[in-house]
This record gives C-alpha cells, sequence and structure tokens, in this order.
C-alpha cells in the first residue's frame, strides 16, 4: 500500500474515530471525555507530522 496525502488522512480519521467513540461513550464525565479527546486529536497530529517529516527525511537520505 502506498501512502500518500489522501490515504494517510483516511487512515488517522479512521483510527481517531475508533478512539474518539470509545472515550465518548465511557463512563466518564462528559466535560473529562471530551477534554480527553481533544488531547488525543492533538496529539495524534503532532505525531502524525514528525512521522510524515521523518519519512520525508529517510526517504531522501537514502
Amino acid at each position: 500500500m502506498e501512502f500518500n496525502q489522501t490515504v494517510t488522512a483516511a487512515v488517522f480519521a479512521v483510527v481517531f474515530l475508533v478512539i474518539a467513540g470509545g472515550t465518548l461513550t465511557s463512563p466518564m464525565p462528559q466535560p473529562l471525555s471530551i477534554g480527553i479527546t481533544v488531547g488525543l486529536l492533538v496529539f495524534g497530529l503532532v505525531t502524525l507530522f514528525v512521522g510524515v517529516k521523518h519519512g520525508e527525511y529517510r526517504a531522501s537520505s537514502r
């Protein structure tokens, strides 16, 4: 599977929606669930950005 921008965004969205759905339907208080979900989104986007930049670096250094 070749990861281009569309495939990467789709995979990220599916994984995030599964995790967010589990977090939001848990028996935690609603404000806590929303805060955790936002934190997961920010962490996921930062991790995705760092991973893409690392992949670009690895691809260009060969």
